[in-house]
């Protein structure tokens, strides 16, 4: 009997396997998992190997790296199968060099580091702020900010934790003392001690809300089911400082803020007094830059700040956001769209995108 005739229309077992997929999108999550064999150019790869895809029907996937290293094809050069990843490579070498800058006495200059992990600066200094989110001397700023507030919890002198912490010129940091500290660094050292926060608690739709000010703007808008839990919150944030309850003046001021929630489409021109580091502001920035009844993915957000591969510090920054609504956080979601988790409750996060949505 004759055999019957192959079907020539039928697609290749790669076309139809569902890693296929995975490995059209470049998908960096699908690494480790299998690898696949290119007949016609007689190499293997990794699931994100950036080269051109291949014609399926010349592509066998493997469930392990042993069986790809059986087809007696070479490892692909450009993805490395055999090693790590150019991303892994990438994140070990600035991981290396972020430990170079805070181990330093002194302050590293670029070509220095980048002669220390073996790249030239120019490329060097692309790839720490695509990975960072910030440049090397940011980076450097911002550790020795961290230091300068360690040191300054400490018994000693404010100076001697300025010149500890790697500040050259004690004039100078002076002169920037109140944006790196929120204040005056005698004042940080005693704790925030005698800096007077405003505040006043309310009812809104969304349970209770909390907004307090210090002299230069907004510093807390905290939404809540507990009053006391947000009053606590404040308090944990400025331990040492002079917590006042809100005036008439004031209260005018937290009803503009409940009309924000209750109509967050409209905006609201705050003064803000923003704390944190250089990199959470660029953030919050992009955040305010978000027009209302719109939403950017953690993604969009790390490529507006010029940080495209600083995805999970975007969302560290959207974490540590003390300002809800002024600073939308809100209006960030996950990449496929889904609402991801919001400091105060995703249930209210999909309440103000609803209102932004039928404004």
């Amino acid at each position: 009997m004759d055999k019957p005739a192959k079907d020539r229309t039928a697609p290749h077992p790669t076309a139809t396997d569902p890693r296929w997929r995975h490995v059209l999108a470049r998908d960096k999550t699908a690494d480790g998992a299998f690898w696949y064999s290119v007949a016609t150019t007689g190499i293997y790869c990794r699931p994100s190997c950036p080269s051109r895809a291949a014609n399926p029907d010349h592509v066998t996937l493997h469930d392990s790296l042993d069986d790809a290293r059986a087809t007696g094809f070479r490892a692909c050069k450009r993805c490395n199968p055999e090693g790590l990843s150019a991303d892994a490579s990438h994140a070990a070498i600035i991981a290396k060099a972020c430990r170079l800058i805070e181990h330093s006495e002194t302050s590293l200059s670029l070509a220095d580091l980048a002669d220390a992990v073996e790249l030239s600066p120019s490329y060097f200094h692309r790839l720490f702020k695509s990975t960072t989110g910030v440049t090397p001397k940011a980076y450097a700023a911002a550790h020795r900010v961290a230091r300068l507030r360690d040191g300054l919890d400490k018994a000693g002198s404010v100076t001697q934790a300025i010149y500890a912490a790697g500040f050259n010129s004690n004039g100078r940091f002076y002169e920037q003392a109140s944006d790196i500290l929120g204040m005056t660094p005698t004042r940080y050292k005693a704790g925030g001690r005698d800096e007077e926060i405003c505040f006043a608690i309310a009812q809104c739709s969304l349970g209770a809300i909390l907004v307090a000010s210090s002299a230069k703007g907004v510093v807390s808008i905290l939404l809540g089911d507990d009053a006391n839990a947000l009053a606590e919150d404040l308090q944990d944030r400025f331990p040492q400082a002079h917590l006042v309850g809100g005036d008439a003046d004031y209260d005018r001021l937290v009803a503009r803020v409940v009309g924000l929630v209750e109509a967050p489409k409209l905006g609201l021109d705050l003064p803000l007094d923003v704390r944190g580091t250089a990199f959470q502001q660029r953030v919050w920035q992009a955040l305010r830059d978000i027009p209302a009844g719109r939403t950017l993915s953690y993604r969009d957000i790390a490529e507006r700040i010029g940080a495209p591969k600083a995805v999970r510090a975007v969302a560290g920054a959207c974490a540590a956001n003390h300002i809800a609504i002024a600073i939308p956080c809100h209006r960030v979601v996950r990449n496929d769209g889904a609402l991801s988790g919001y400091a105060w409750g995703v249930e209210r996060k999909r309440e103000l995108l609803r209102r932004e949505d039928a404004a």
